[in-house]
This record gives structure tokens, C-alpha cells and sequence, in this order.
């Protein structure tokens, strides 16, 4: 019996539309980008699927030299190619990074590197960590990450083909279809332990192993805020998976290819007597148009309060983005034109996500700061509409500390500290004719939203 957290099975014509979001056009030229993630600064990295890593900056350009370009030694097209990229925690002061790719035989290769004395270039020479060997040439799955608890997450689909032939995701003695969770701060070969709180340490199974029962963990990610463990399981022929656990759940079943989502997927073998699997958080069906889910992140930037908490993904047919809750609550937004396949999150906590087929990443923006969000208000800004000047005084208890002000497509036009004082004056001058969002912050943290016309 599948023992369910919680699960919704999403109808194309129940979704309701509370959240609007825009993309942002951020970064484009890419060739398969599928991956892209910070190393505690403010640069992204972006990973492009034939072999490269590049450096995108802050104001939307590309360093016209990679980071690292290790296309010689990997095999790229389809599920295969260099596909995960996770920095160390330490990054600033030991200087690694860690990569997911498949070499030219074909097999799955977890690799570290070292940037070089340039921090735009890293050097070439790479160690092997480990191979795992892929027996088909789909469900690499191929994300790193490292977690709250310091270790390196390793997502690894079922080896391939459909239907998972050789019930590996359910064999503890293989590592595909399974989260694998390693430290990699050993200094002898091969390089890394396993934490003694791993689930198979000791007794049979292997010791690499965190979770099992997955069939192509494409992406996941952990929650900045609470840790939570949120996993995006490619799904069978029926639904796409978004899973969700707390950090330090060892030993989860996730069920496949017992279960696709809480439906009996394949009943022989050992799936007959299996029991204590754990069902998805979400999980959508293939009726509405989704085909293979792309994970995401919850969302702990400042710039958008409506979205916080809340962990978005997508899909590479659907075109939409999904925004869940922790209960599983689920909206989707209009369609989008792309194939979106990662998503992205900088040093602040902002979300970004890629289209494969155009080579684009893009910025999300909030675009619908909800009626609630400006219900809450703790200052009293006038004149409005206003045309120079905008005037914010102080409520009985408050006093501003910061002001954003946000064009229609969220972009951030303004941003000011404020003094301690009953009226503050804030020129707004520069600012085009149109209609904009206010968010003010006040000395115990507390944001207040509020709509400006600029006229």
C-alpha cells in the first residue's frame, strides 16, 4: 500500500489563474542549456548540454570565454551530455565544483574541478569521483546539489529504456533510480565517504544510497528556508511527479516502478509485497498536455512577497509554470513559448528559467501582486497619481527603512533608503508615465505593497 503524504491529480480545466507571471528575456546564445546556478555571487553559471559552462552576468552578458569546455570528453544528444553542476559550499576558499556528465562510453560521471587563479576560468584537469554505468541512453537524470546538511545530492534515474525492465529503481544494490547523498570533503581516493547516517551503511545495500524508487529525477532542489527536499520525477505514461520531504528523511521509497504517482504501475516481483512507499506531493496527469516535468525551486527572493514559500516548476510540453504550496495547492499560468528545462536560482533568492530550442534564459517576474498584498498597508503615500515627487509618511508605530518600485513587468526602476523621520520624499522624476508597484519596508521587517500611477 502507498502510503500518501498528500496528492492531487490536476485537471487542465480546474486550474485557476491567481498568479501571473512574465519572462523576462535575461541571457540569450546558449546551445542546450540546461542548468544554471551561482557560486555565492553574483555571476550565473550555465551549463550548455554539449560540454560547456558559461558565465553569465548581472547585466545579461556572456563572457565570450567558458568557464570550463570539457565537450571532448562527454557524449551529448538526447538525455545524455553534461548535465549537473554544483559548487561546494566552501567554494570561495577551496575553489571546487562538481559535475554531472556522461562520458563517451556512454556512462554516468560524477567529476570534481577547481577554478584556476582567473575566477572566470576553471582549469581543464578534472578527478573522477565515481562511473556508474548506464545501460540505456535515457533517464540519466544528471542534477547535483549540495544540501543543509553539507553533503552532495546526486539524482540518478532508472538506467533507461520504459518501464524500468531491470527493476532497478526498487534494487538496493544498484544506484539508479535513486538519490545518492556522499560527502566529498575526503582527501584520499576516490575522494569521498559516505555519511554514517546513510540509510545502507553497515548492512546490505549500497552505502551511496539516500532514496529509492525513482524514475528520472530530472531536477530538484533544496528549500533556502526550511530545507525540504523537493524532487520533480519524470513520469511514466500517465502522470509527472513533484515530491516533497523533509531533509533528514532517509531510507524514502518514492515507489516507482511499483507505483507511477499513487497508481499501480507494475505488480510483479517484489512490488507485490512492497509497502511503506511514499506518494507525490502533486502529481499532473498526461490529459493536460504534460510530458515531462522540469523542477524547480521554492522561492525565497524579496522582489515578489505573493510567490514566497512557494515552489515553482514546469514542463517541456506543457509550456506553463506551476506554483505550488506546501499542502500541494496548485495553480498553473498562461502558456509560454519554449521548452523549459531547468530552472535557476541567484544569490537573492530570484528564480530564472531556460528554454532549450531557443538557447534564452529567461528572469520570472511577478506580474499580479495580489488584492491581499495590498490590504496590509503601513504608510500612507500621496500624492497619487503623482508626477515628481512622492510623499510617504510614517504610520503611528513605523517608520519606512526602504523603498522598491517595480514597472509592469517587474522590473526594479527604483530603490531608495529612507530616513527616520515622519515624511520622507522620494523623486520620482525619471520615472515614465505609467503604472508601477510600490514596496516599502518598515523597521521590523515588514513589507507594505502598494500600487503608483506616475502620470
Amino acid at each position: 500500500m502507498k502510503t500518501s503524504i498528500s496528492i492531487i491529480l490536476l485537471c487542465i480545466f480546474n486550474f485557476t489563474f491567481g498568479q501571473t507571471l512574465s519572462l523576462q528575456s535575461f541571457g540569450t546564445g546558449f546551445t542546450s542549456p540546461v542548468e544554471i546556478t551561482h557560486a555565492g555571487d553574483s555571476r550565473l553559471f550555465v551549463l550548455e548540454q554539449t560540454g560547456r559552462i558559461k558565465i553569465l552576468n548581472t547585466n545579461g552578458t556572456v563572457n565570450a570565454t567558458p568557464f570550463l569546455n570539457i565537450s571532448t570528453i562527454i557524449s551529448s544528444g538526447g538525455e545524455r551530455g553534461l548535465l549537473g553542476l554544483a559548487f561546494h559550499p566552501n567554494y570561495s576558499t577551496n575553489g571546487y565544483f562538481f559535475v554531472n556528465y556522461t562520458n563517451t562510453a556512454g556512462n554516468t560521471v560524477i567529476a570534481r574541478y577547481s577554478v584556476s587563479g582567473n575566477p572566470d576560468i576553471a582549469s581543464t584537469t578534472g578527478t573522477i569521483l565515481m562511473t556508474i554505468t548506464q545501460p540505456f541512453s535515457n533517464h540519466n537524470g544528471g542534477c547535483l546539489k549540495f544540501g543543509p546538511d553539507g553533503y552532495l545530492y546526486i539524482a540518478m534515474g532508472d538506467g533507461g529504456s520504459a518501464g524500468d525492465p531491470g527493476n532497478r529503481a526498487q534494487n538496493i544494490n544498484e544506484n539508479l533510480g535513486k538519490m545518492l547523498r556522499i560527502d566529498v570533503n575526503a582527501t584520499i581516493a576516490p575522494f569521498y565517504v559516505n555519511p554514517a547516517t546513510n540509510p545502507y551503511v553497515g548492512i546490505a545495500g549500497n552505502d551511496e544510497i539516500w532514496a529509492i524508487g525513482l524514475r528520472n529525477p530530472w531536477k530538484f532542489s533544496f528549500d533556502k528556508s526550511t530545507g525540504d527536499l523537493w524532487i520533480a520525477d519524470v513520469g511514466q505514461g500517465v502522470f509527472e511527479e513533484v515530491n516533497k520531504v523533509a531533509p533528514t528523511l532517509a531510507n524514502v521509497n518514492y515507489g516507482w516502478r511499483c507505483f507511477e504517482a499513487n497508481s499501480v504501475y507494475n505488480n510483479a516481483g517484489n512490488c507485490a509485497t512492497i509497502t511503506g512507499t511514499t506518494a507525490p506531493l502533486v502529481a499532473v496527469n498526461h490529459d493536460t498536455g504534460a510530458c515531462s516535468i522540469t523542477g524547480g525551486y521554492v522561492y525565497r527572493g524579496t522582489t515578489y512577497p505573493n510567490l514566497v514559500g512557494k515552489y515553482l516548476f514546469s514542463d517541456y510540453c506543457l509550456g506553463k509554470i506551476g506554483i505550488t504550496t506546501s499542502t500541494g495547492a496548485t495553480t498553473f499560468t498562461n502558456t509560454f513559448a519554449g521548452n523549459f528545462v531547468c530552472f535557476g536560482e541567484d544569490l537573492a533568492g530570484e528564480l530564472y528559467i531556460s528554454d532549450i530550442s531557443s538557447g534564452t534564459i529567461y528572469k520570472i517576474v511577478d506580474t499580479s501582486l495580489s488584492n491581499e498584498s495590498f490590504e496590509k498597508k503601513l504608510f500612507t503615500i500621496y500624492p497619487n497619481p503623482a508626477k515628481n515627487i512622492l510623499f510617504i509618511d510614517k504610520s503611528q508605530s513605523n517608520y519606512p527603512t526602504a523603498v522598491d518600485i517595480f514597472d509592469v513587468n517587474g522590473k526594479l526602476v527604483l530603490q531608495q533608503e529612507t530616513e527616520k523621520i515622519n515624511q520622507n520624499k522620494i523623486d520620482i522624476s525619471k520615472l515614465a508615465k505609467g503604472l508601477y508597484f510600490v514596496t516599502i519596508k518598515n523597521d521590523r521587517n515588514e513589507n507594505s505593497q502598494y500600487k503608483l500611477v506616475v502620470e
